[in-house]
C-alpha cells in the first residue's frame, strides 16, 4: 500500500496577499492617542491649560475637552475625515462602494456632533492632522479661542 503525501498547502493569489497587508496596516490605526492628538495635549499642556479628555457624556466623545471654556477640540485625521482639499484625503482607488459611503457616515457623524455639542453650549474646535505641524499658528488660534469665551466654534485649516 502507497502512502498518500498530503496535498500541497494552498496558495494564496496576489490580491489575498495584499488585503492581508492592508488589514494588518488598517488594523493598527488608533482612534485615541493618535500622534495628532499627542501633540495638540502636549502644546495644550505648555501652554498651561488643563483638559479632560474623551468625555464620553459629551456628543462625539470630543478628543480634549477644556470645561473652563466650555471648548471641545477635535482632532481630525486628514483620511478618516475627508478633510476638504486636503492632499491625505484622497479616496482609496479599490473598494469605492465600500470607503465612500463609510467616509461620507463619517462626515455626516462629525457634523451632527457638532451641531448636538453647540445645542449643549459647548463650543468646538476642530483641528486637522495635516495643520498639527504649524504649532505657532496653532498655539494663536488657541490662544485667540479660549481668549475670547463668547466666539463662536472653529476649524483649523
Amino acid at each position: 500500500m502507497l502512502e498518500s503525501q498530503p496535498p500541497p498547502l494552498p496558495r494564496f493569489p496576489r490580491d489575498a496577499r495584499i488585503a492581508n497587508v492592508v488589514s494588518d496596516r488598517m488594523r493598527k490605526i488608533r482612534s485615541t492617542d493618535t500622534k495628532p492628538e499627542m501633540r495638540v495635549r502636549r502644546l495644550l499642556h505648555r501652554m498651561g491649560f488643563r483638559f479632560r479628555l474623551h468625555r464620553c457624556d459629551l456628543p462625539g466623545k470630543p478628543d480634549v475637552v477644556l470645561p473652563r471654556y466650555r471648548l471641545a477640540i477635535l482632532v481630525h485625521g486628514c483620511f478618516w475625515h475627508q478633510h476638504p482639499g486636503c492632499r491625505h484625503a484622497r479616496l482609496p482607488r479599490t473598494r469605492q462602494n465600500y470607503w465612500l459611503p463609510k467616509l461620507a457616515r463619517t462626515q455626516e457623524r462629525d457634523l451632527r456632533n457638532v451641531v448636538e455639542l453647540n445645542r449643549l453650549g459647548w463650543r468646538t474646535l476642530t483641528i486637522w492632522e495635516c495643520s498639527v505641524d504649524k504649532l505657532d499658528k496653532l498655539e494663536a488660534i488657541l490662544r485667540r479661542v479660549t481668549a475670547a469665551p463668547q466666539a463662536a466654534s472653529a476649524e483649523v485649516i
